[in-house]
């Protein structure tokens, strides 16, 4: 995620240099067949400025849509995401207080509890992003190795996950050292994970309806192509910046929703899944009582958190 941009605008051209260099050579080639016209095309290379303004005008409520329903999928995943932090923080109070025996040291029934869940939030992170989580090495330190053996073969790991969580209350539960109103709220924090993890699921596996993108670029492309003739005859080789100008606008703005529209990559703007499953891990960590922890996770310096 961009925390604070520290671009450039030879970075922007370098992005999407084939489409820039597609708007100049159209530009061009419209100014010099204004000079000097064939006779088949007199009269063809001169448009009105009205319709222009109608097309341009379309073509930026569109592809501003489509950005904005874009950036309404990242920003639900950071939702999601600022929940998982609050429903982790929240487990693992619970554990340390709900469970027996609640002293200053971590039983290891506690500890268990409160490292499988960083190991799930790390799990998630990497299934998010279509990693391998059994080799990620953060999702290795916090689960065991025959648990994370039996999920490989899981359809579902990070469920499969929070089932075990259940299982050792529910013996805890049995076995009479856990209160059945504090199972209650353990159950109940577990459902809200559950309800995250759906959650970004559902972003993750329902792809943003492609016709937007395959429209947005069809037209701005026939865009660049008309816009140089209702200013050709006018402004001349003006022509070329200013025809540059504008469509390269409309291309940023339909880029830009490009790639919000999984919010769960490794791209740049994506979001920092990264660090909000190290910052889950530190708070957390914390809780049971260790001091010898890593700094917080900074944005690096081209401004880039992930």
């Amino acid at each position: 995620m961009f925390v604070s941009y520290r671009g450039s605008v030879f970075g922007l051209i370098g992005w999407q240099w084939r489409y820039l260099l597609f708007f100049t050579l159209t530009s061009v080639t419209i100014v010099l067949l204004t000079k000097s016209p064939p006779l088949e095309l007199r009269g063809h290379l001169n448009l009105p400025g009205l319709p222009l303004g109608v097309i341009g005008g379309a073509i930026g409520i569109f592809v501003s849509f489509r950005t904005n329903s874009a950036y309404d999928r990242w920003w639900e995943g950071r939702r999601l995401w600022g929940a998982l932090v609050n429903s982790s923080r929240h487990w693992a109070s619970q554990v340390l207080t709900y469970t027996s025996p609640a002293g200053e040291t971590p039983s290891e029934l506690q500890r268990r509890l409160v490292e499988r869940h960083i190991g799930y939030v790390h799990m998630l992170r990497a299934l998010l992003r279509r990693q391998a989580f059994a080799e990620d090495r953060d999702v290795v330190r916090f689960i065991p190795t025959a648990e994370l053996e039996a999920l490989r073969h899981s359809t579902n790991p990070t469920s499969a996950l929070l089932h075990l969580q259940m299982s050792d209350l529910m013996v805890e539960l049995r076995q009479g050292r856990l209160d059945l109103l504090h199972q209650q709220l353990l159950d109940q924090t577990l459902r809200d994970l559950l309800e995250v993890q759906g959650g970004c699921e559902r972003i993750k596996n329902t792809p943003f309806p492609r016709m937007y993108g395959f429209i947005a670029e069809r037209l701005i492309l026939a865009f660049s192509l008309l816009l140089p003739m209702g200013m050709a005859a006018e402004l001349g080789w003006t022509t070329v910046p200013m025809s540059l100008l504008v469509c390269s606008g409309f291309l940023l703005i339909s880029e830009v929703g490009r790639v919000l529209e999984d919010p769960f990559t490794m791209f740049w703007p994506a979001l920092p899944l990264s660090a909000l499953s190290t910052t889950i891990e530190l708070n957390l960590r914390e809780r049971l009582g260790e001091t010898d922890l890593p700094a917080l996770p900074v944005p690096n310096q081209k401004g880039i958190l992930m």
